[in-house]
């Protein structure tokens, strides 16, 4: 929608055939002819029935003031012009020099002039109101873009979307959006020269101009201050509506991106749901059969009778058996978990009591083990889930058996604040990477340092986590090469419900 013309533009519709500039020039002489006609004939009539200069020149603000009006400013200069040399010349037929009534003369060059100032201003006013006008169509066309915006499909692709509506909306020769985060350019209309090359440079480079010769624009598409891609339009726009359209390209990408997360996350929400169904199911599954087994163990083991070689078979069975029973808990402990299941038994524990308890349920793991316990207050007695509490200490240091370097030292503390009990298990072993110490809590995930030293499912550590939440505390990892690696877990001393 073009705004800019000249304020001495005409402000009336030309046929057709005016678009040439041979074409405009004869209309320019045409108009100048009949405005001059016109005052040629007020000035014979003036002075036929010899009427006064103040007369004649009212009659030639009838002329000037519409030409000015349907016509330009120059075209009313010319008819001005011409009226005073049209009147100066019937004067002075009649032998009445200009000379003889300086306020004939004084008079006729004032109305000229506010002839002329009236053709100025109205042709400003005019081109005021032909802006307005267009600046109220583009803002239609922004208010259209902006609707049929919130109403595209989310689920494909912004780009190709964008550029079609920017294209027929605004009814431009061509357009190309840059999506920088899928890294393609999207086009619309016909381009003489392929735009891929343009739109990616306005977003490395950052350049946001308007060309004037080409009727190029170029815009940094940003989602606030941080560039997400780029818009290229050629044809009649103004900047500001260019800049607009740009925002409304980068709101676009970014309601995109933001569908798309919400959909991944429900995506990861339903799988996980099933997942803590399945494993629910498979944990009491195996409960029976493992149950049934471990009893056999029991009783072959009880008769007697049996050679070192079958005693040897009947323990390795037993201690399988017990080690596929703990998994299987833990399974179905963590689906529960997920599902909010598990009913808390929040009581009194003495810390000291509970860590030795773990201590030795773990004293098979930590026989060939250097352990050191500091606990800062040996009467210290939290208010927690005895059970919960147990799993989480024993995932902590069964996981710095696996993975502690041999012969050295696992250092169990607890530290007490004003507000919480901090329990932590250090080693030294593999140091966790950095990256990987906010998603090593996460179910199923195992870090690269750790996936081949020791076998493991990557769910003990969800476990501890989901288990300080349930105790309103929190859990994290710190690792060092040379101060080695450290599990926290912090639990609130007065007990909150998740």
């Amino acid at each position: 929608m073009p705004v800019s013309q000249s304020v001495y533009a005409r402000p009336v519709i030309r046929f057709a055939w005016s678009r040439g500039s041979g074409s405009r020039l004869l209309l320019f002489v045409l108009e100048c002819a009949l405005g001059m006609a016109a005052v040629i004939l007020v000035s014979a009539v003036a002075h036929w029935f010899r009427w006064l200069l103040p007369v004649a020149t009212l009659l030639y603000l009838l002329i000037v003031v519409p030409t000015a009006l349907l016509c330009g400013f120059w075209q009313a200069v010319v008819v001005s012009l011409s009226a005073v040399v049209a009147q100066a010349w019937f004067t002075a037929q009649a032998q009445l020099a200009m000379a003889a009534n300086p306020a004939n003369s004084v008079t006729l060059v004032v109305f000229v002039l506010v002839a002329l100032t009236v053709s100025r201003l109205s042709a400003r006013m005019i081109e005021h109101a032909s802006e307005s006008k267009s600046r109220s169509g583009q803002m239609e066309d922004l208010y259209e873009f902006t609707r049929r915006t919130l109403q595209m499909n989310l689920h494909a692709e912004p780009g190709p979307q964008l550029a079609e509506l920017v294209h027929d909306i605004f009814q431009l020769e061509s357009v190309a959006v840059f999506d920088a985060d899928l890294h393609e350019v999207y086009e619309a209309g016909f381009w003489s020269s392929d735009p891929q090359e343009m739109a990616q440079n306005v977003y490395y480079f950052e350049t946001s101009d308007d060309d004037a010769e080409t009727g190029i624009g170029r815009r940094v598409v940003r989602l606030g201050s941080v560039p997400v891609g780029s818009l290229v339009v050629r044809g009649q726009t103004s900047p500001l509506t260019n800049s607009a359209i740009a925002s409304l390209i980068g709101i676009t990408f970014d309601r995109y991106r933001a569908f798309a997360n919400e959909s991944r996350i429900e995506m990861e929400r339903r799988t996980e749901q099933l997942r803590a169904t399945v494993l629910d199911s498979l944990a009491h599954a195996y409960k029976t059969p493992l149950t049934a087994i471990r009893a056999a163990a029991t009783g072959l083991g009880e008769m007697g009778h049996l050679s070192p070689g079958q005693a040897d078979l009947v323990t390795l069975i037993d201690e399988q058996t017990g080690v596929l029973s703990e998994l299987t808990t833990r399974l179905l402990t963590t689906a529960r978990l997920d599902q909010g299941e598990v009913a808390i038994n929040v009581a009194p524990v003495g810390v000291s009591i509970l860590v030795e308890e773990v201590l030795a349920g773990l004293k098979d793991r930590l026989a060939s083990m250097k352990v050191a316990l500091e606990i800062a207050d040996e009467e210290l007695v939290l208010s927690c889930d005895r059970e919960l509490m147990g799993m989480l200490l024993t995932q902590y240091i069964d996981n710095a058996c696996k993975y502690s370097n041999f012969g050295s030292t696992i250092t169990i503390r607890v530290q007490v604040d004003a507000t919480e009990a901090i329990f932590s298990v250090h080693s030294h072993g593999p140091v966790i990477p950095v990256t990987d110490r906010e998603r090593i809590f996460d179910r199923y995930y195992r870090s690269s340092t750790y996936s081949g030293r020791a076998s493991g499912t990557g769910i003990g550590l969800s476990v501890a986590k989901r288990a300080a939440q349930i105790h309103g505390g929190s859990v994290w990892v710190t690792s060092d090469e040379q101060e080695g690696t450290a599990f926290f877990a912090a639990i609130p001393l007065e007990k909150q419900r998740s």
